[in-house]
């Protein structure tokens, strides 16, 4: 940006996920009414600085290997342009490293700063589309399944195709209550997804297969069948070893009568309750033990990702 250019500024937020939901092993997520927010501005000098409070403050970069100013970049870089300086400021409530999203919503905060500034462009506006954010994303991230959702809001089913990813939005049951349950230790996904192995059983994959179909009935019109449409035997087992607290909690969840998963990679649970007080019922089980978890009591996300342009 050349010297007197006009400055301009976005305000992007952007939601916790939750993908897997049990069966549905990168291929489903759900969004999550907690998330972070983040302005960025445009300067005259190359470069980014990045102020951060909350979560990830003094541990994260701040500088332009920050990961949501490398997204912008990326964004910039696909499209054949430059991105301009960058001041931001980021306000994240999203834990890291507990399965709840925070790369991906980083990612998404990233592409959406990027998005929001692209088409304020007073040179040469241009306008993404769903199908070039949820690209880019994924193009970082690996896998749609935690981006989409971030995106777009919802229930998303993400699948990838020769042509690039893609997702469908839907429309989560009112009487859905997610409750997330957030330990003080964290887990590295990479290590997460070492101890999976590279085949399963016939018998397990079909398994998986008629409870992700059924999920998406109990989420979306009949929540009574949240408990059985939330059993897995394609990724969780393998993965509590390396989380022994989760593992146990969410059988003593389960064994209760709740509908209690791995959030993500981990260590994080997600509990997709039929009704708040079933929701509360497991909130006091697990207020209950001498162990020390953290209870957010949310709502779904609906709207996903958002942009707006605010004074400079």
């Amino acid at each position: 940006m050349s010297a007197g250019t006009t400055r301009r500024a976005v305000r992007v937020r952007v939601p916790a996920t939750s993908a897997n939901l049990g069966p549905g092993f990168d291929t489903l997520g759900i969004a999550l009414a907690y998330g972070d927010e983040l302005t960025a501005t445009t300067r005259d000098e190359a470069g980014a600085t990045v102020t951060v409070t909350g979560v990830g403050a003094g541990e994260v970069p701040t500088d332009a290997s920050n990961l949501v100013v490398r997204s912008a970049a990326h964004v910039y870089e696909r499209l054949g342009r430059t991105m301009p300086g960058l001041d931001g400021a980021a306000h994240n409530r999203i834990p890291h490293g507990r399965g709840m999203g925070s790369s991906g919503s980083a990612i998404v905060a990233g592409v959406m700063i990027a998005a929001g500034l692209l088409e304020s462009d007073p040179e040469n506006p241009i306008a993404l589309t769903e199908d070039q954010l949820l690209a880019f994303a994924t193009e970082l991230e690996g896998h749609p399944d935690n981006v989409a959702p971030a995106l777009f809001g919802g229930l998303t089913i993400a699948w990838s195709t020769e042509s690039g990813p893609r997702f469908k939005r839907l429309m989560v049951h009112r009487g859905v209550a997610p409750l997330v349950l957030v330990p003080s230790f964290t887990m590295s996904t990479a290590l997460a997804r070492s101890l999976q192995p590279k085949q399963v059983p016939h018998e397990d994959a079909v398994f998986n297969v008629s409870r992700s179909a059924l999920l998406i009935a109990a989420l979306t019109q009949s929540p009574e069948l949240l408990l059985e449409a939330t059993e897995d035997r394609l990724h969780q087992n393998y993965r509590g070893e390396a989380m022994p607290a989760t593992r146990d909690l969410i059988r003593e969840l389960r064994e209760a009568g709740h509908a209690a998963v791995v959030s993500g990679a981990g260590p994080s649970i997600l509990v997709l309750s039929n009704g708040p007080a079933e929701r509360l019922r497991a909130a006091d089980l697990v207020e209950s033990r001498e162990d020390d978890w953290r209870t957010l009591i949310l709502a779904v996300d609906t709207k996903g990702a958002t942009v707006e342009a605010i004074p400079a």
